[in-house]
C-alpha cells in the first residue's frame, strides 16, 4: 500500500509538470501577458481549490484590470472552453466558468516544480546523468511525449538521442522512461572529459540571459513604487499576476543549471529575491482588489 501511494504522488507530480509542457492543451507561452494565461493564473493564484464556477462577467471585470477589453475576455474564455481546460455552466442567462476537473486536480500540484526553482545550487558533484534512446518503431507521436518528459526533468537535448542533465537519476525518470514502450533507452552516469564539447551547450544560455534582464529590467521600477507606497489595488493585481506568469514561464524553461556551470554574475538570484519581494509584498493589495470584483457578482469569495 506504501509503495502503491508513492508511486501514485510520484504519478501526480509527474502529471503536474505536464501540465505545465501543456500536455492538457494549454496555451502556448508567450513574452506578453496574453489573456488565456491571464485567466488561467488568476483562477491559480485566488481561486485554487474552489469547485464553484465564477460568472463569466467577474472574469470580464478582471481581465479588464490588464486592459483586455470584453470581446477579448469573452474570446479567451470560449477558446480555453474549447482546449477542454475550463467548464461553461448555463442557468438562464447567466454564463459562468470554472477549472476542468483535470486541471483543478493537478493545479496543487504544479507549485511543487516552480517553489524550489532558482535555489541557490553549489554542492554539485561534477557528474552528469545522460539518457540514450533509440525508437523500436518511428512514431513522431511518442518522440514528442519523450522529449516532452525530459524536458520537464531539466534534461537537454546534446543530439537527438542524447539528452543530458547536471543531476542524478530520479524516481520520476524512470517511471517517465517506462511509460513509454516505443523506445529503448539507457541512462548513463559519469563526469564530463576534458577538452571535449561541454555539456552545457545542450541549453541557450544566451538567451535565456536576455529574458533574466528583461525580467529583472521590467519589474525591479514595480518593487520601487511597491515599497514607496504608491501602487493602486488594480496596479498591484496586475503586477502580481504578470511577475507571477513571467516567473512560471522562466521556472518550466531554466534547466536550473548548478552554479558551478554558470557564469559569476548569472542573474538568476536577482531575479529570484525580485520575484520573491514581489509575490509577497503584493499578495495582500491583488487580494483584496479580486475579492471586491467577485463578489459584484457572487457571494462564493
Amino acid at each position: 500500500r506504501i509503495l502503491r501511494a508513492v508511486t501514485a504522488d510520484l504519478q501526480r507530480e509527474l502529471d503536474a509538470k505536464r501540465l505545465e509542457f501543456e500536455e492538457l492543451d494549454l496555451p502556448r507561452f508567450q513574452t506578453g501577458f496574453p489573456p488565456q494565461h491571464l485567466i488561467l493564473t488568476l483562477l491559480g493564484e485566488f481561486w485554487a481549490g474552489r469547485t464553484e464556477p465564477l460568472p463569466s462577467a467577474a472574469l470580464v471585470e478582471l481581465l479588464g484590470e490588464f486592459e483586455v477589453n470584453s470581446a477579448g475576455a469573452r474570446a479567451a474564455m470560449a477558446r480555453l472552453a474549447r482546449r477542454g481546460n475550463l467548464e461553461v455552466l448555463r442557468q438562464g442567462r447567466t454564463t459562468s466558468y470554472r477549472l476542468a476537473p483535470r486541471l483543478a486536480e493537478l493545479m496543487p500540484y504544479a507549485p511543487l516544480h516552480t517553489q524550489g526553482f532558482a535555489q541557490s545550487r553549489t554542492d554539485w558533484d561534477g557528474r552528469w546523468t545522460l539518457v540514450a534512446f533509440s525508437s523500436r518503431e518511428e512514431s513522431p507521436v511518442a518522440r514528442a511525449r519523450l522529449k516532452v518528459s525530459l524536458k520537464m526533468l531539466r534534461f537537454g537535448a546534446l543530439h537527438d538521442g542524447l539528452w543530458v542533465s547536471p543531476y542524478p537519476p530520479t524516481e520520476q525518470l524512470q517511471l517517465s522512461l517506462a511509460e513509454d514502450l516505443n523506445f529503448n533507452c539507457t541512462i548513463i552516469v559519469g563526469e564530463e572529459v576534458l577538452d571535449g564539447v561541454s555539456p552545457v551547450t545542450a541549453w541557450d544560455t544566451k538567451t535565456l540571459r536576455a529574458v533574466y534582464d528583461d525580467f529583472l529590467a521590467t519589474f525591479s521600477p514595480v518593487r520601487e513604487q511597491m515599497h514607496a507606497g504608491r501602487l493602486s489595488g488594480t496596479e498591484a493585481l496586475v503586477a502580481h499576476i504578470q511577475v507571477t506568469y513571467r516567473w512560471f514561464v522562466l521556472a518550466t524553461t531554466d534547466p536550473d543549471l548548478p552554479a558551478q556551470l554558470l557564469p559569476a554574475d548569472w542573474p538568476r538570484n536577482d531575479a529570484h529575491r525580485l520575484f520573491a519581494d514581489l509575490i509577497h509584498g503584493l499578495r495582500p493589495a491583488a487580494e483584496r482588489r479580486v475579492a471586491t470584483i467577485i463578489t459584484r457578482y457572487t457571494r462564493a469569495y
